[in-house]
């Protein structure tokens, strides 16, 4: 099965761009992002309602380039805000579908991929897959409890990244991934840091719940005693404090700027203030990164630094600085979703791996 050659078309939707390729095997054929302005959505009450807008610059796109659709072996979609579940390739069924659709999930982009790639599915009769959504779920129970018993640790982090980048170095290292014990760092407009032990990440921070170390965008961990007076005192309007903390936070909330490289930018020229607010997000990621070589009982094969920010060479410098003494680091910049998409696609048509079945919330 290793030399046939399948055709694999990748969706990968975000809040305002649309992402789509067609690979031939591990192999990218072409790649088109669509920057869509705001009136590609106007008459759209939902996120799920963009459906036949994207799919239509998709169809076009594929008729330019002269892929027929009939000759596609397999659809494969990034997974949305779905049920939690272990990692893996998920064939799109019927439950998945209704998750997708449904209030939870369709309020973020990433709903469309499973959504569109059905649409494809049935209409091309080939099939459709989703691959590690973000909210893969594989901790160990002792990481669920947060200390307050109504509030239970679940994992929001960049799961289809992190995986592929872990399977990638450990491949680069001559490990299998499924025998490789990794700490990830994922460095974007949010930051999350994960355990890896033998295929199967067992710890986790969630930077969309505020967990972590700050980002660019995100406030990470907070005094809670402070935030709960911040959230009483009148000055707050709920949407507001979590726009602060999830969008407006982090080094946006020192600085006034979000972009890494205008940060550095200050850092060279000797602002101090900059300086300051860069030195504490490393030390802070530092302190994530030692965090979870401790889950892993000290034992790693190698922490991974991965996302946007890790092309910059500047702050993986001064990340090493404080965690090459425990484990060699590897620099994997950047994001590898959509080879990550068509990658899950891919083992599952040479029978490498067996699609999972989605089974939703169990209601």
């Amino acid at each position: 099965m290793a030399d046939k050659k399948f055709l694999i078309l990748v969706i990968n939707p975000g809040s305002t761009s649309t992402k789509y390729a067609v690979f031939e095997n591990e192999k990218s054929l072409f790649e088109q992002t669509v920057r869509h302005p705001l009136e590609d959505f106007a008459d759209c009450a939902t996120v799920a309602d963009q459906k036949d807008v994207r799919l239509r610059y998709i169809m076009d796109s594929l008729k330019e380039k002269g892929v027929k659709l009939e000759e596609i072996s397999a659809v494969v979609g990034r997974g949305g805000l779905i049920a939690p579940l272990p990692s893996g390739t998920y064939a799109v069924n019927d439950l998945m579908l209704k998750d997708l659709y449904g209030p939870g999930a369709a309020r973020h982009a990433s709903c469309l991929g499973g959504i569109i790639a059905h649409e494809l599915s049935l209409k091309y009769h080939i099939p459709a897959f989703v691959v590690d959504p973000v909210v893969v779920d594989e901790m160990i129970p002792e990481a669920r409890l947060s200390g307050i018993p109504q509030v239970e640790r679940v994992p929001v982090f960049h799961a289809l990244n992190t995986k592929a980048v872990a399977r990638l170095c450990a491949k680069d290292l001559g490990l299998d991934y499924n025998d490789a014990r990794f700490v990830v760092c994922h460095m974007g407009g949010g930051i999350t840091t994960g355990a890896h032990r033998y295929g199967r990440v067992i710890d986790v921070t969630n930077g969309i719940a505020g967990e972590g170390a700050f980002s660019p965008e995100r406030s990470g961990g907070l005094y809670a005693q402070n935030l709960v007076e911040m959230s009483f005192s009148g000055d707050w309007q709920k949407a507001d404090l979590l726009a602060f903390t999830n969008k407006n936070g982090g080094i946006k909330a020192y600085l006034g700027i979000n972009d890494m490289r205008e940060v550095e930018k200050l850092v060279m020229k000797g602002d101090p203030k900059a300086t300051l607010v860069l030195r504490a997000m490393v030390f802070q990621i530092a302190k994530d990164i030692g965090g979870m070589i401790a889950v892993l009982d000290g034992r790693c094969d190698a922490i991974i630094l991965t996302g946007g920010i890790a092309f910059s060479g500047m702050i993986c410098g001064m990340i090493k600085q404080h965690v090459e003494q425990m484990a060699p680091v590897k620099v994997y910049p950047g994001e590898l979703e959509m080879e990550a998409l068509a990658w899950g696609g891919l083992r599952v048509l040479r029978g490498e791996e067996k699609a999972a079945n989605y089974i939703g919330y169990g209601e």
